[in-house]
């Protein structure tokens, strides 16, 4: 009978265990988000002729997202988790931790990548949809609809990054989208 009971005990301690740890991880989720949507919110505020908008919190969960449409497309493209985009972007650190930056960390020119939808950071898979193919789409992207807390040090290297992309970055890319295919 003590032995269930110490079973039952140890089992209590460790469930215990893993609900302050995924707290404290949602606190910490939440203050970053505040942080990333105020680097937005004054990026935009000492912008004003950017015309933002923000994605729809009402159908979509990354509302955190802002997106300008630079140039109107002309495709009508129903979009799946499947979905093929072919497209040109170019992605520049928004914030750099202490100021604003246009710091560029990747780009493709001639090469016009192919991605499934669903493969892509959340950011993207929100707001690629808003473009219709042939248009240009600005993006702003919290962390959150990024790569987190995760840095990528092998991203953006190339382009002068000395230490890849940061950990929490706070994301801006302008978006070609040439062909879309389900």
């Amino acid at each position: 009978m003590s032995r269930g009971l110490s079973i039952l005990l140890l089992l209590c301690s460790v469930l215990v265990g893993c609900t302050k740890s995924t707290d404290t991880g949602l606190a910490a989720e939440q203050a970053q988000a505040a942080i990333d949507d105020k680097i937005i919110s004054n990026y935009l505020a000492q912008n004003p002729g950017l015309n933002a908008k923000r994605v729809d919190a009402a159908t979509n969960d990354t509302s955190g997202v802002y997106y300008i449409i630079k140039q109107a497309g002309t495709g009508n493209a129903l979009f799946t988790n499947s979905t093929q985009v072919t497209l040109a972007d170019t992605g520049k650190l928004l914030y750099n931790g202490t100021a604003y930056t246009d710091q560029i960390f990747t780009e493709t020119n001639e090469f016009h990548p192919a991605y499934i939808l669903s493969q892509v950071i959340l950011g993207w898979q929100a707001g690629i949809p808003l473009c219709p193919t042939g248009g240009i789409i600005r993006l702003l992207i919290p962390s959150r609809y990024a790569y987190g807390p995760n840095a990528q040090p092998n991203i953006g290297v190339a382009l002068g990054l000395t230490n890849g992309l940061p950990a929490n970055a706070v994301l801006d890319f302008d978006i070609q989208l040439y062909s879309v295919t389900n």
